[in-house]
């Protein structure tokens, strides 16, 4: 596939700090990252405009764990979308690019017409991050309404208690004489956590908190404010190649004394292994082992994430299995 002229801020996540209003955020433009993601699978184009938006999300939410940490979000439903998981793995060193993968699992046959979020039936919006060897995960989520975005909103604001905003665009581009490919954009704007002396500090009126709940005063007016200025933002400005993440910051937050610091680059990877293949197979016995084996006498198995396929030879996997001499 051909993806034109590579951009200098394509696949990255730039931060940005917003100083007037002690508002947050980042600035994600996703392009080879979609590819390496998408073409993988044969989605049908609902299903690839929700992993769209589930990476896009992930970019920008991932940019804040810290080095060596892994994100996940997932959507889990009864609908015909059934699950789309997405991994961020941050660097494992400073400089160095964040990997992503992703995923759905469906059904074809209970697919419509609808649009993609008509697909996503009832059921959770949920992040967990892995802080390494030794450390709990941790593990929140939240009721799926409205959108993707709109669920991942209502996670921060009910789990975190931090008014948070998206403003995502992601679709199919074409150049000249290039294929057509997914791009995707977008902003967050998060209120910064030191500024909680603003807060109202209350309960909500709902079930799931809101960003409203959790201000009043001269932190809601700040919000409200960055917000509206927001709204301003055109579709083509969040992906499209001729306005770069900086100029757009100060097209739309100029009065906010916008800050930037070092973008961070996204790349796709996968971490799958013939090693890690065995191990999610060690909980089998023999037996079990049998029962998944081809009639060639192989076991086989795919990774959902990158597509790789593995071959393994039945009697060196699961706890049963063969003890090589060198063991």
């Amino acid at each position: 596939m051909t993806n034109g002229t590579k951009l200098a801020w394509d696949d990255s996540v730039l931060p940005f700090q917003l100083d007037a209003s002690d508002i947050r955020g980042r600035v994600a433009r996703l392009d080879g990252v979609l590819d390496g993601i998408v073409r993988q699978h044969n989605y049908p184009p609902v299903v690839e405009a929700l992993v769209a938006e589930m990476a896009l999300l992930t970019a920008l939410i991932g940019q804040t764990v810290k080095l060596r940490w892994k994100l996940s979000l997932q959507v889990q439903s009864d609908g015909p979308v059934r699950m789309i998981a997405t991994d961020y793995y941050a660097p494992q060193s400073e400089g160095e690019p964040a990997q992503i993968r992703a995923y759905a699992s469906y059904d074809a046959d209970r697919l419509t017409d609808g649009a993609p979020f008509d697909q996503v039936g009832e059921g959770y919006f949920a992040v967990l991050i892995d802080q390494g060897p030794d450390m709990k995960p941790y593990q929140g989520i939240t009721p799926l309404g409205g959108s993707i975005r709109a669920s991942a909103e209502a996670y921060f604001a009910q789990s975190e208690q931090l008014p948070t905003r998206f403003s995502l665009n992601f679709g199919r581009s074409s150049e000249p004489g290039g294929a057509e490919h997914w791009r995707a954009g977008g902003i967050m704007l998060q209120h910064m956590p030191k500024a909680s002396p603003l807060m109202a500090g209350n309960n909500g009126t709902g079930d799931v908190l809101m960003a409203d709940d959790l201000m009043d005063g001269d932190a809601r007016d700040n919000w409200n404010r960055v917000n509206i200025l927001l709204d301003t933002v055109e579709e083509m400005e969040l992906i499209g190649p001729s306005v770069s993440p900086t100029d757009l910051l100060v097209r739309l937050f100029h009065e906010e004394s916008p800050r930037v610091f070092e973008a961070q680059a996204i790349r796709f990877g996968c971490t799958c292994s013939e090693d890690r293949v065995r191990q999610s197979l060690s909980i089998y016995s023999a037996r079990d082992i049998g029962t998944m084996t081809t009639d060639d006498g192989r076991v086989t198995a795919d990774c959902q994430f990158c597509g790789k396929h593995y071959v393994l030879d039945p009697a060196t996997v699961g706890f049963e299995a063969e003890k090589s001499d060198s063991d």
